[in-house]
């Protein structure tokens, strides 16, 4: 027995215990992303890297990057098991137009550097099909969308280079109203869409690009489901009825959505997940003004560091609320809810938000995300809609109506 017992050693310590099982959740999650590519619809590494690194985002290792500066990097991606990500080009809205054009160009460029320097990692894509054979041959399906209609300075013409140069999808607005749409977080002057609004709308359909609601007002969303004929997104939007920010979507858009065959991607930015958050984000910057208000009202003008004494005392009353994981899913179970499960995705705004909910601190996370809407009762089919079948249904519908409109002249 001696000799029997020492023999089954080996083989003894190589065997799992009970207490190191496999996570049920992760096998499956396994499963899941192996067979449906993970997509985001909005990142924002392009900007961050653009905007800390300036001239060595073209050639700095982009494998490995401090978690304390970025949310993205290679080898992080590679562990949140992500299939596909739309890369946001996004340049400030109260830049000039025509300023706005260049940067975007730039970034068009860097998204497009990814693939170019990190091939095994990364594939160029535009289409549905292409993201799913990228999926297939184990590479990160990397698409573009345009993040401001202010970035085609007014003309289709700048639209259409846009679109051969890869980018999917174009944001009506970003946060500034611009000449043809209001957006949802500046004071609107059309009501919706102007009558070139709408032409936008017409010409990203027959280019097959997507229409992007986030960041819209709720008149310019109505307006484009009305105007639309392939199914709109919400890159990166969340439900209103949670947290009440006109940055998010109201249920009556919700059923529009539903209606349109679109999809609504879950945004994880703090202040358009909890309403606390939001809430005591006005507050400060309410308080803030108090103290600095020009010209004469501010309690602490002229005295820049009993302002900032002053803010400390404050946020020490009145300390910052925690915002969660599970919030986040709250918000894909309340769109799934009213809109339907075939109508939400995931639009974290990575590396375009200051903070995030505790368990989503990066690109790595994605798998926490599902495990907790699995332990909800999510099954297995709904898991992969949300993931990515639902955004690459859209990306196919848009391109069966593209490829109807072509005997379409453009304008």
């Amino acid at each position: 027995m001696k000799t029997l017992s020492l023999a089954l050693l080996p083989l003894l310590l190589a065997a799992p215990s009970a207490h190191a099982a496999a996570d049920p959740y992760a096998a499956r999650i396994a499963k899941i992303l192996k067979a449906t590519p993970l997509i985001d619809g909005h990142n924002d590494w392009p900007e961050a890297l653009t905007d800390k690194m300036k001239d060595a985002r073209w050639t700095m290792d982009l494998r490995h990057l401090d978690p304390g500066q970025f949310h993205t990097d290679i080898e992080r991606l590679r562990a949140g098991q992500v299939g596909g990500q739309f890369w946001s080009v996004w340049v400030s809205a109260d830049l000039p137009e025509l300023q706005q054009v260049q940067d975007t160009l730039e970034q068009i460029d860097l998204a497009h550097s990814f693939a170019r320097r990190y091939p095994n990692d990364f594939a160029f894509v535009t289409t549905a099909a292409q993201a799913r054979a990228a999926h297939k041959a184990g590479q990160i399906a990397s698409m573009i969308g345009v993040e401001g209609g202010g970035q085609i300075d007014g003309s289709l013409a700048v639209l259409r280079a846009y679109h051969d140069l890869g980018a999917s999808y174009l944001t009506l607005t970003h946060s500034r109203t611009i000449a043809w749409a209001d957006s949802a977080t500046d004071n609107p002057q059309h009501d919706g869409l102007t009558p070139f609004g709408e032409s936008v709308v017409t010409e990203l359909n027959r280019l097959g690009m997507l229409v992007d609601l986030s960041h819209v007002s709720e008149a310019t969303m109505l307006d484009a489901l009305r105007v639309s004929k392939a199914p709109v997104i919400f890159s990166h939007s969340s439900a209103r009825a949670i947290c009440n920010t006109p940055r998010n979507v109201s249920d009556a858009v919700l059923k529009q959505v539903a209606a349109n065959g679109g999809v609504v991607m879950v945004n994880y930015a703090p202040q358009y997940v909890s309403e606390a958050r939001r809430i005591w984000s006005a507050n400060r910057s309410a308080e803030m003004a108090r103290y600095n208000a020009p010209p004469f009202g501010g309690l602490y003008i002229g005295d820049p560091e009993g302002a900032k004494k002053a803010l400390a005392e404050w946020e020490k009353a009145n300390p910052e609320p925690v915002v969660t994981l599970s919030e986040v899913a709250d918000h894909i179970d309340h769109i799934a809810k009213v809109a339907g499960v075939d109508h939400v995705g995931l639009g974290s705004d990575f590396d375009g938000v200051g903070s995030l909910p505790q368990g989503l601190s990066g690109v790595q996370t994605y798998p926490a995300l599902l495990a907790e809407l699995m332990r909800r009762g999510w099954s297995d089919k709904d898991i992969a809609k949300l993931a990515g079948d639902n955004v690459l249904r859209v990306m196919a519908a848009a391109e069966k109506v593209a490829a109807q409109m072509q005997a379409t002249p453009a304008t």
